[in-house]
């Protein structure tokens, strides 16, 4: 049988609402049913108040930090993540797919924007914590691979701008 991972981040901050969701067997009954196997939390900063626990079918793990994250990325059939614009752009460039957990208690609503955008784009779903069960309902596999970065994209841009191209 073979492995389907879920990560899910909160990186570097505290975001236990996500952890909290994420856990609930409501969402823990749909990951099985999409044919995942292996969930890891990556909880941060958070209380800890996070009773680990056992399911019948998915390995459950917890962390507070990955060591290698692009790797843990990498290994992953899909990526559960707060909002943060690096987390956010290091799943995208790996090419996995990303739902992006929008925080509501922050004061700004800058996670807000970038999420709406990447969404807009097809990138990514977004959700607040209550709505991850619903956003999981969505169909991953439609959603668009995040374009590769030019190697020579500044080196042109330059060149052009310095009138040698």
């Amino acid at each position: 049988m073979s492995c389907k991972r879920v990560l899910v981040t909160v990186g570097t901050t505290r975001f236990d609402k996500l952890i909290e969701h994420a856990h609930s067997d409501a969402v823990l009954n749909k990951l099985e049913s999409l044919g995942f196997t292996e969930v890891t939390y990556q909880v941060g900063n958070g209380k800890g108040d996070i009773k680990e626990k056992t399911h019948s079918v998915l390995q459950l793990d917890y962390v507070k930090y990955i060591e290698d994250f692009n790797e843990e990325i990498k290994r992953s059939d899909l990526v559960i993540s707060h909002a943060g614009a690096g987390t956010c752009l290091e799943v995208l460039k790996a090419g996995t797919p990303l739902i992006v957990v929008i925080n509501e208690e922050l004061m700004d609503n800058h996670q807000l924007e970038l999420a709406e955008q990447l969404e807009c784009d097809n990138y990514v779903y977004y959700c607040n914590p209550k709505g991850l069960k619903n956003t999981l309902e969505k169909n991953l596999k439609d959603l668009k691979k995040y374009p590769k970065a030019s190697k020579h994209l500044f080196r042109n841009y330059l060149n052009k701008a310095m009138g040698f191209a």
